[in-house]
């Protein structure tokens, strides 16, 4: 059964960044697309952005268009996510998605 597990979350404040990692643990993750999803304290859990498995953007929430990008490497089984100019409504706990398979997730925290 396929794992992916999620690092880089962290305490952050405002204006900062973080880049969040998501290593999968079977190489044919490189056929299939790879999400970030984020749940915020209280909310459901939303999609942040949808990588394809030959790294295009095929979807990016319209709140962090700007400021965050997503990238993969198929060759080490990875998916990034970059964030940049992180606001406080980022804060939430984000989940790396492949197929069925999902993470644990990271904690990101954005405060002053």
């Amino acid at each position: 059964q396929m794992q992916l597990v999620e690092s880089g979350g962290g305490s952050v404040q405002p204006g900062g960044s973080l880049r969040l990692s998501c290593i999968a643990s079977e190489s044919r993750i490189r056929y299939y697309p790879m999400r970030w999803y984020r749940q915020a304290p209280g909310k459901e859990r939303q999609l942040v952005i949808l990588i394809t498995s030959d790294g295009g953007i095929q979807y990016l929430e319209d709140s962090v268009k700007g400021r965050f990008t997503g990238s993969r490497d198929n060759a080490k089984n990875t998916m990034y996510l970059q964030m940049n100019r992180l606001k406080s409504e980022d804060t939430g706990v984000y989940y790396c998605n492949a197929m069925e398979y999902w993470g644990k997730g990271t904690l990101v925290t954005v405060s002053s």
